[in-house]
Formats: structure tokens, C-alpha cells, sequence
């Protein structure tokens, strides 16, 4: 099942290069990857989000000096039973989201089976909630700088780095190519903007 976002077109964006990229948000049931994702498409928090089935598709559009990044998002399900459906959503994508819980095991499966070039960010979401921190800041820094890893604690609640997160991985992802669909079985989506939704920016979008 799969859910559209929107996204603006930057105003008066006539020049500079558009790069579309397929990015895979993956983590374990609860910890708010729908959530993070609906805070920076949307602007929006629920307190209480219905789990992910399966994955969620949204687009989203960030904005550098010259570049518009378009990220095409799947938001996948993190119940024990669709993880073997995690391959289908991250194969071919060039950027990744992983929550620290099992972060271990997804970042070895990416770099072993995704694009060799691929961001991989690590995010330590629910940074609201300081009294039920389960990982230490230090030690999910350290282990994002031993593997190469963007990292940021972040929150959807708070908007607390959600659209930093996203922007870093704009800026980090190569722009002297065109990335590919965001199709997960080669018979291609056709992608549909519309105005209403502020773009996380960098210097372009107002």
C-alpha cells in the first residue's frame, strides 16, 4: 500500500539541475520512521501514527545553490514479518534512513546489497523523550564516524533536525548523474507535484 506526499516546486525555479533520488527509510516497528518522514513532507505530527503496511511512497523536494533534490521516499513497515520485503524498497536507492535500533544488521545489508555509492544516515529519532533514551549520544556517534555514517538525533515531534537530516543527505548525495524511478518492480511511477507544501530548503527555496 502506498501513500502519496506533495511537494512544492520551488518558486521561480527556471535554472539550476533537478537530480531525483529514491531514498529508503528502514528501522523497527515504533520507532517513528513514519513519523520523521510525515514531519518533513507534511509539517505534520501525529501523536498516535498507525503502524506502516508494507511501505508508504511520499515525495518530497530539497533545495541547494544550483540543484534541486528530488527524493522519492518509501517509508518501509518495520514488523518482523515484511522484513524480507525490505530488499524490493531499498534496492537501486542511492540514500537511506536507519533508526540505531538494529542499525548494525540494516547498515551491513545496504552496504552489501544497495548501491555502492549509497548515503546511508542514521537517525536517533524521539530526541524529545531525554528520560527513556535507550542509546547514548556518543556512542551513536561513534559508531556513524566508524562506518561512514551521517548522523543526527532528531525528532518529529519537535521538528528537531527532520529537515537537517534530509538536507545533509541532499548535500552529500552526487549530483553529475540522474538517478533512476522510484520503482520497486520495473513497471515505473509517474510522479505528480503540487503546490501546498513548503520544500526543506538550503539556500534556493524561500
Amino acid at each position: 500500500m502506498a501513500t502519496r506526499g506533495t511537494a512544492q516546486r520551488p518558486n521561480g525555479s527556471t535554472q539550476g539541475k533537478i537530480c531525483q533520488f529514491k531514498l529508503v527509510l528502514l528501522g523497527e516497528s515504533a520507532v517513528g520512521k513514519s513519523s520523521l518522514v510525515l514531519r518533513f513532507v507534511k509539517g505534520q505530527f501525529h501523536e498516535y501514527q498507525e503502524s506502516t503496511i508494507g511501505a508508504a511512497f511520499l515525495t518530497q523536494t530539497v533545495c541547494l545553490d544550483d540543484t534541486t533534490v528530488k527524493f522519492e521516499i518509501w517509508d518501509t513497515a518495520g514488523q518482523e514479518r515484511y522484513h524480507s520485503l525490505a530488499p524490493m524498497y531499498y534496492r537501486g536507492a542511492q540514500a537511506a534512513i536507519d533508526t540505531f535500533s538494529r542499525a548494525q544488521t540494516w547498515v551491513k545489508e545496504l552496504q552489501r546489497q544497495a548501491s555502492p555509492s549509497i548515503v546511508i544516515a542514521l537517525a536517533g529519532n524521539k530526541a524529545d523523550l531525554a528520560n527513556k533514551r535507550v542509546v547514548e549520544y556518543d556512542e551513536a556517534q561513534t559508531y556513524a564516524d566508524e562506518n561512514g555514517l551521517l548522523f543526527m538525533e532528531t525528532s518529529a515531534k519537535t521538528a528537531m533536525n527532520v529537515n537537517d537530516i534530509f538536507l545533509a543527505i541532499a548535500k552529500k548525495l552526487p549530483k553529475n548523474e540522474q538517478s533512476g524511478s522510484a520503482s520497486t518492480s520495473g513497471q515505473g511511477r509517474r510522479l505528480v507535484e503540487s503546490d501546498g507544501q513548503k520544500a526543506a530548503t538550503g539556500n534556493c527555496c524561500k
